[in-house]
């Protein structure tokens, strides 16, 4: 019964995306992001993303739409890093194994190219801010009410066989998302709308709390931390995070309590101090092969760690650091292409926010990019102690970023002076027509 209420629901988007190609976009973000047919049998591990994008690729290009393509730096980037990433790939260490990852971030950043173009105007936007949040938002609800019924003595995990899986990356992705609830939540009219972020937004706390995931904590006290360092009523915004935190806490069993106490413990922690050695890997392939790198995720092949560490070869595995697997994977100017990305959304999200005093800016394009920056940071934190440089999630709000800087520009309304301008214009017109018809009819 899943498997038909899926493929029948999948079925009426392609449909729709033949005729409306955002459809099918809409329709990639939440299977990119959501991964249903992996939570369902008959079609378990069918390849749907991929006739979605497919279809959704071919009803872009024949409905003309590529024509609207426009360059802008982020896009420019995107494209450039993708490039490197061929170059890392061509010259891997290991291409059978880096050939698998290369091809799942390629299919990600066409994808993002993708949100930045067809994400114009603000029901698109809107559409797409709202995917990422339901999708995530779900693991969210059910995480939160795992948590409750068991009273946090187990952790809360992603889909199986899916990017968050993971305790520390489903977190983490949740973590992300808050600021984007927030935004939804000021820009819904509807009261019943607003409750519902209202709860989403505390059970997404009480999620990332259940994850007993570090990494997600600090990624959550820095969203705290930040929001209300960006916040005007510093001490109202601290009484409430304060008290949507504290009752979660409380229950939360001892072990919960001594694992987030050994944070300031690192380097006497062996969890800790296997991701460092994986650090050390990637720094040394990174330094073996500072232009391409050693290709994507070949750190983790112990032939391959073993040229560079003989001693931390044997406990090879993931990065856990979005940093160092782009930078073990690309080299240094991989890593610096994808921080240049980062840094360039950030600052483009800034210099919107900074400009809501324009009136000819939308409200709630200050208002998005405010809570984007937050979203960032968050990630940025978060990522450096997880493998989720392939994630989708943070990469589209990058993606809605660079989109919002297009339409700043197209979607702005004329100043005070401009329309000063036309009236004036106008209003010579009407005179100068005026005069010929008086003196027409007095030929006449």
């Amino acid at each position: 019964m899943r498997d038909a209420i899926l493929l029948s629901f999948t079925a009426l988007c392609l449909a729709v995306a033949l005729r409306h190609p955002f459809a099918g976009l809409l329709t990639w973000a939440w299977f990119t992001l959501m991964t249903p047919h992996q939570a369902a049998f008959g079609v378990y591990g069918v390849p749907l993303n991929v006739i979605i994008a497919g279809v959704t690729i071919a009803a872009y290009i024949v409905s003309g739409e590529i024509s609207k393509f426009r360059f802008d730096p982020i896009t420019c980037l995107i494209i450039s890093f993708a490039g490197w990433l061929t170059l890392s790939q061509v010259y891997s260490l290991d291409p059978a194994n880096s050939g698998v990852y290369y091809d799942r971030f390629i299919k990600t950043l066409l994808f993002i190219l993708l949100c930045i173009q067809m994400a114009g105007g603000k029901l698109r936007f809107n559409a797409l801010v709202w995917t990422i949040v339901v999708s995530v938002g779900f693991f969210a609800a059910k995480g939160a009410a795992f948590t409750m019924a068991t009273l946090g003595q187990y952790r809360v995990q992603g889909l199986p066989n899916t990017i968050l899986e993971d305790n520390n990356h489903i977190g983490i992705a949740i973590a992300t998302i808050l600021p984007l609830i927030l935004y939804l939540r000021g820009e819904s009219s509807n009261l019943w709308v607003k409750r519902g972020l209202l709860v989403l937004f505390i059970l997404s706390i009480i999620a990332i709390i259940g994850t007993h995931s570090r990494g997600a904590f600090i990624a959550l006290v820095m969203f705290g931390g930040f929001f209300w360092l960006r916040a005007k009523h510093k001490f109202t915004i601290l009484a409430g995070l304060m008290l949507l935190m504290a009752p979660t806490i409380a229950f939360m069993p001892g072990k919960w309590t001594e694992r987030m106490m050994t944070i300031g413990e690192a380097t006497q922690d062996d969890s800790f101090m296997g991701r460092v050695d994986a650090w050390v890997i990637n720094w040394k392939l990174a330094n073996e092969h500072p232009v391409t790198g050693a290709g994507l995720r070949n750190s983790y092949q112990k032939e391959i760690a073993k040229t560079v560490d003989i001693k931390r070869a044997e406990t090879a595995k993931a990065a856990h650091s979005i940093y160092f697997e782009v930078l073990g994977g690309s080299g240094f100017i991989g890593l610096f292409i994808y921080l240049t990305i980062f840094a360039t959304a950030f600052v483009s999200a800034w210099r919107i926010y900074l400009s809501r005093n324009d009136p000819r800016l939308a409200p709630w394009k200050w208002r998005f990019s405010y809570y984007a920056q937050i979203s960032l940071v968050v990630f940025a934190i978060g990522g450096a102690s997880t493998s989720m440089e392939m994630w989708d999630g943070y990469l589209v709000v990058i993606a809605l970023i660079a989109a919002m800087t297009k339409m700043s520009v197209r979607e702005r309304k004329p100043s005070g002076f401009a329309l000063a301008a036309a009236r004036t214009r106008n209003w010579r017109g009407r005179k100068r027509l005026q005069e010929i018809l008086e003196k027409s009819a007095g030929a006449i």
